[in-house]
């Protein structure tokens, strides 16, 4: 097994199990990852020797801090169309997650944002450690909440999933497992007991069993009436305009994150999240790779990155620059079929 890879691979007893491991870069997935993992999956869920799936972050830090937005930067800056082929690839992957075959155990324990979550949330058995902190914080850089957000996030309890989307809000274990984004709390110092059981054959719901803990109390569960009644608005200007109006410390803490956020991104975020309630899952992922070409070919993607991860002055200069800014036409055609046709699952 080579341990400079970027991606481990090790059949031990009956799982399969897959180690993201670019430790240093908390685990953000690349392209060349997407391309080691897809078949691997393909070639396991066709093993009979396979029963089960496993995947975690190598290190303590982070399952998988989300996608190699450095590369993808640097390819639409040069006009390459490499980001796209990331983006299809890593939608597939998602896809094929969902709907694979065999029991996918994700070990979140640490970081799990962006690409990590599509690694991960769309597996059947989510685990959740006292270490996670999950967040789809997309509009902060000039994206949106992809990898399976358009399901997943509308899905959540109440209006958690407009929450989640516009603000970027990290959750611990307690508050994942509330909004439906991980299955079971174990603590990670029994991860290794969990990976031996389901080596050893144990079936998942015995070996989950035996080293699940109770996770306590989940603050978004506290929070829902306040969520609800804000973000069960018609638009976000009607969000925000509710979060300014109710005065308190966390209303217009809120309104402020939200309105901090890429104004073409949480508009975008905001419809997403509204249709994505009403679609199946691979239309969800389609209509975000609609999304993520009309990001691609935008201006604040690039801003969000240059003045996150390159610069981190941390003060994008967004164009438009208000929401109020922003043409509704302009939002409308980032949702509007692709010239050279949607995501084909084949």
């Amino acid at each position: 097994m080579n341990e400079e890879a970027e991606v481990l691979f090790e059949k031990r007893g009956v799982a399969g199990v897959i180690t993201l491991n670019r430790p240093k870069a908390l685990n953000a997935l690349t392209l060349g990852m997407v391309r080691l993992i897809h078949p691997k999956l393909k070639e396991w869920a066709s093993d009979a020797s396979v029963q089960c799936v496993i995947i975690e972050g190598a290190g303590d830090k982070a399952f998988c801090a989300g996608g190699d937005i450095r590369a993808l930067y640097d390819w639409g800056k040069a006009g390459e169309t490499t980001a796209i082929d990331f983006w299809r690839e890593e939608y597939l992957l998602n896809a094929f997650i969902k709907r694979y075959p065999k029991p996918y155990v994700a070990l979140m324990d640490g970081i799990n944002m962006g690409g990590g979550v599509g690694l991960s949330v769309h597996g059947s058995h989510r685990v959740a450690t006292e270490r996670l902190t999950f967040a789809m914080p997309e509009t902060g850089i000039g994206l949106f909440p992809d990898v399976g957000g358009t399901y997943f996030l509308p899905r959540a309890p109440g209006e958690t999933g407009m929450y989640l989307a516009l603000t970027g809000a990290r959750l611990k274990a307690a508050d994942a497992i509330f909004a439906g984004i991980a299955d079971v709390y174990v603590p990670a110092s029994r991860l290794e007991t969990l990976k031996d059981r389901l080596a050893a054959g144990i079936p998942l719901r015995e070996a989950l069993a035996e080293v699940a803990e109770e996770e306590g109390a989940a603050p978004l569960a506290a929070m829902q009436e306040s969520i609800s009644a804000h973000f069960s608005k018609d638009s976000v200007a009607e969000i925000i305009a509710s979060l300014r109006g109710d005065g308190g410390e966390w209303a217009l803490q809120t309104a402020d994150t939200i309105e901090a956020k890429s104004p073409i991104s949480t508009l975008v975020a905001f419809r997403q999240v509204r249709e994505g309630a009403r679609l199946d899952f691979e239309d969800c992922m389609r209509l975000e790779f609609r999304l993520t070409n009309r990001f691609a070919a935008g201006h604040d993607f690039y801003e969000g990155v240059r003045a996150v991860v390159i610069d981190k002055d941390q003060s994008p200069k967004w164009n438009p620059a208000r929401l109020a800014d922003v043409d509704p036409a302009e939002v409308d055609r980032y949702f509007s079929p692709l010239a050279g046709g949607d995501l084909n699952f084949g």
